[in-house]
């Protein structure tokens, strides 16, 4: 089983790296069920969303988004997000690396009857291209960013990227 999800995420980085632009990654693996929101909209003074991390925790724990929660995606469970956000019109942002898994978790919060559900494009990678800050798992600033692997690496343009699951602490 290890070895064909190994073989999964293999091909699945390979073809990542095949792509030229954002534009076009984006429209091979995802199926355009939520819509979009750019980083610079998110970063304005008065977006009031819930912003949801759909990574891993080892990538979380490197860095995330200000006040984003994690929600994971290997092991995401609709109740984490009922349980804490009642009001189902609130706006929620999730995101990923690159706005894929993001996908994933957001259709299934508009499947729960989530209104304003709003995947980040370029996830987590574009934030950083675009020069906003990341935390740890402390709360400081880092440039440290945790990009999966080296294919999914390239779409990072910026700060430090990180393949290894090394812990920041110390």
């Amino acid at each position: 089983m290890k070895t064909i999800l190994f073989l999964f995420i293999s091909l699945f980085a390979a073809q990542s790296i095949a792509q030229d632009t954002l534009d076009e990654l984006l429209k091979k693996h995802n199926k355009n069920s939520v819509p979009y929101i750019t980083v610079q909209e998110l970063a304005m003074p008065k977006t009031d969303a819930i912003i949801l991390d759909a990574r891993e925790p080892k990538e979380f724990e490197i860095s995330h988004i200000k006040n984003a929660t994690l929600v994971g995606y290997d092991f995401f469970d609709i109740k984490t997000v009922t349980e804490k956000h009642t009001n189902k019109d609130q706006k929620i942002v999730v995101y990923c690396s690159l706005g894929i898994r993001s996908e994933t978790i957001a259709k299934k919060l508009k499947d729960e009857g989530y209104t304003n559900v709003l995947n980040l494009y370029g996830g987590i990678f574009e934030w950083k291209n675009n020069d906003f800050t990341v935390v740890d798992s402390e709360d400081n600033e880092t440039e440290q960013i945790h990009t999966f692997n080296e294919a999914w690496s390239k779409w990072l343009t910026k700060g430090i990227k990180v393949f290894e699951t090394t812990s920041t602490k110390k």
